[in-house]
């Protein structure tokens, strides 16, 4: 995105830390005023304090919440409107992952997993959709992941979750357009973040954080419907599913 003349303001949920933090800080750097969310108020406000704004560049400025708060959510919206302005962007990244596997499988893994990734995110659309609808215009983007194009060992509701915000978005693309709001789903590879740190199995074609918010920043300035990266790696993954 290039460097605006009349400053957008941009909502970013799960901002503390991984993809999140970087895309922040990307779009920052480039003229936006950006809001970042997350549980933890500590990281946000190093990550707003930190943050060294060139000439025309943007800003950065805290505002935790708990997504999985219907109030709070709908409260830190009107406080970030109030004090910000109009929220042109928001995308909505707030995610968790519990491994799990048919050995083990317990329900409330499943409920844990689809409070964040599921209900975080409509507890968030609940608030911005019906402000973006009623102006006609806004952006939003949902990060999911590959892991919602098909079933994957150790990501029975990880997995389950992603393909639920992948089918969920398809539909309000479709039924936003009249709106002129923009809905996009993103849908990353393996991402080297705090999150994937865990992680003691191999994954393939591992992307450095900051590459990859590169990849998003630019598919968020495109028309398409999709982001996803890498490419290869989200193609095979379904390639896989249709064969």
């Amino acid at each position: 995105m290039t460097k605006q003349t009349k400053r957008k303001l941009a909502w970013i949920t799960g901002a503390s830390s991984g993809i999140g933090e970087a895309t922040a800080r990307r779009l920052a750097a480039q003229g936006w005023i950006v809001a970042v969310s997350a549980r933890s108020e500590d990281k946000l406000q190093e990550l707003a304090k930190n943050f060294a704004p060139v000439d025309g560049g943007g800003s950065l400025h805290a505002y935790p919440v708990d997504v999985t708060d219907p109030e709070a959510v709908r409260n830190i919206v009107e406080k970030i409107e109030a004090e910000l302005g109009v929220i042109d962007l928001a995308l909505l990244n707030a995610g968790t992952y519990l491994r799990d596997r048919a050995e083990n499988f317990k329900a409330e893994t499943f409920r844990k997993t689809y409070e964040v990734n599921v209900f975080g995110v409509a507890n968030a659309l609940e608030c911005i959709l019906p402000k973006m609808i009623a102006r006609k215009g806004g952006q939003i983007a949902v990060v999911s992941s590959v892991a919602g194009y098909r079933g994957l060992p150790y990501s029975l509701a990880y997995g389950s979750s992603k393909a639920a915000l992948i089918n969920m978005c398809e539909a309000l693309a479709a039924e936003c357009k009249a709106h002129k709001v923009k809905v996009q789903v993103v849908c990353p590879g393996f991402v080297k973040t705090p999150l994937t740190d865990k992680n003691d199995f191999p994954m393939p074609m591992l992307m450095d954080v900051d590459d990859a918010a590169e990849k998003l920043v630019q598919g968020l300035n495109s028309n398409q419907f999709e982001i996803t990266f890498p490419w290869l790696f989200a193609f095979l993954t379904k390639f896989l599913g249709w064969i």
